[in-house]
């Protein structure tokens, strides 16, 4: 076996379709030499049909990253296929209606709960979950949307991936003792269904297309998907708290 990955163990989250940047990201793990579990919420069913679009067929684990019961025995449930752990992909956001299209002033704060609790809470609530199972070297990978802008139309969602970024630096602090790494990668938009949940999407893409330095393609989720792989790799071992820019060079620019 051989590959970045050889010999990974991996458990990967937020799969719903093969347009998910987390489908990409098992497929090259694969093709990497790693063993990959999935988790699924809702439509699991729908989860184990796309996993069977992956090189190798892939285990789904039910995960609602709101359900505490849940998270406490994601270990043990994981445990049934792989003896241990060596790198986590966090891919896993949503926020209501209310909190996205322009909403921000009078979205409720239930709504915004919901949006921190599963996109933001849920990265350091599924890492300690699965803390049991890893060790030194291991590394957790999550994906996030360039915070340190106000977006039109992503409000509460891009206050929530500020939440996120901060989250994962705090990881990163207080994993280190135990040799475990917490970095993002920053991903340009793509034509993901948690895109198309988004109104007024199209912005994004006309922007990215028209002045990314590298220009970008919209529905191509490979090089996110690599940064990912390369980051739950062996060749960053000092690297935690960073944030993985995939987006074209679009971030690099002045208004």
């Amino acid at each position: 076996m051989s590959g970045l990955l050889a010999g990974k163990r991996l458990l990967i989250t937020g799969i719903i379709t093969d347009a998910s940047i987390a489908f990409s990201v098992a497929k090259l793990a694969q093709e990497n030499g790693a063993t990959v579990v999935l988790t699924g919420y809702g439509r699991l069913s729908l989860v184990e049909r796309i996993a069977k679009r992956l090189p190798e067929p892939a285990p789904v684990i039910e995960l609602d990253v709101t359900n505490a019961e849940q998270l406490a025995g994601i270990a043990d449930k994981v445990r049934e296929h792989v003896d241990g752990l060596d790198g986590i992909v966090h891919s896993i956001g949503f926020a209501p209606q209310s909190c996205l299209g322009g909403g921000f002033l009078d979205a409720p704060w239930e709504d915004v709960a919901t949006a921190v609790q599963v996109s933001t809470y849920s990265y350091k609530s599924l890492a300690t979950a699965c803390l049991p199972l890893m060790g030194r070297g291991g590394s957790i990978v999550g994906l996030t949307f360039d915070a340190t802008k106000a977006w039109p139309v992503y409000d509460w969602m891009g206050v929530a991936k500020a939440g996120l970024e901060s989250a994962s630096r705090y990881l990163a602090l207080h994993l280190g003792k135990q040799g475990i790494r917490s970095n993002l990668v920053s991903a340009g938009p793509l034509r993901t269904m948690a895109a198309k949940s988004i109104p007024g999407f199209e912005q994004f893409e006309t922007a990215w297309s028209e002045r990314a330095p590298l220009g970008w393609d919209l529905v191509d989720q490979e090089p996110a998907a690599r940064a990912v792989c390369a980051l739950l790799s062996d060749w960053f071992p000092a690297t935690t708290g960073e944030i993985v820019h995939v987006d074209g060079g679009y971030h690099a620019l002045g208004a």
